[in-house]
């Protein structure tokens, strides 16, 4: 008999929303000077994020690992077919398709987040920020995918992916499930997280930056 079981731990979700607002806010602020360190504190954010997803796909939970949803090239196209069928095996954790995006999602974000981080440091000149424009609007791109294959699966399957990512629970037999939820773990990245944004700031803006201490300097003589 299936009952409603526990699939994502806390940190995986608190990961994933993270991201989402991080992302999206990086991306809507990415033009604007006005806006420049909501936008590198968001970045700093994503890549802090991804640094302990890499972590958490060893370490974490049963389908938060990244043994979880490694697929072979055969099983993804195998799963695609069926999803035009009409009648794909249902996943528990993440679908073929699904762990797809998540790989490229994790690629992406890495790149990007990296790439934007020694722009800011005025290191790799046009070529690195070159390279953070066109992985980021990549990464718009998957997610974009991302979502509406989350919406077909939803429909296909009748069941709310996007609600399971929120509650953590989905319907399986009992012993699918996992036991823990670490949630003294997701406790503690938010509030990290949170912290980063008041601090980052206020430290930004009272740490002088090299170009308006040389015209101090130049003013004092």
């Amino acid at each position: 008999m299936s009952q409603r079981v526990l699939v994502w731990d806390v940190p995986t979700r608190v990961f994933h929303w993270l991201l989402v607002l991080s992302f999206t806010g990086a991306y809507l602020t990415a033009e604007s000077e006005l806006d420049r360190d909501i936008h590198v504190v968001l970045g700093y954010t994503l890549l802090g994020l991804l640094a302990f997803r890499l972590l958490w796909g060893f370490f974490g939970t049963r389908y938060a690992r990244f043994r979880s949803f490694l697929f072979k090239p055969g099983e993804i196209v195998a799963y695609s077919l069926s999803m035009l069928k009409g009648k794909p095996a249902h996943y528990l954790g993440h679908n073929p398709l699904g762990s797809v995006s998540v790989w490229l999602l994790l690629g992406l974000g890495i790149l990007s987040a990296v790439s934007g981080v020694l722009t800011f440091q005025d290191i790799g000149g046009d070529m690195l920020e070159e390279m953070h424009e066109l992985t980021s609007n990549a990464m718009l791109a998957v997610v974009l995918i991302h979502i509406a294959g989350v919406v077909v699966s939803s429909l296909l399957h009748r069941e709310n992916l996007v609600r399971a990512m929120v509650t953590g629970f989905k319907y399986a037999e009992p012993e699918q499930g996992i036991r823990r939820s670490y949630l003294w773990l997701g406790v503690i990245m938010l509030i990290a997280v949170v912290a980063f944004w008041v601090i980052y700031p206020a430290i930004a803006l009272a740490t002088p930056s090299a170009e308006t201490a040389q015209v101090k300097h130049h003013d004092d003589d």
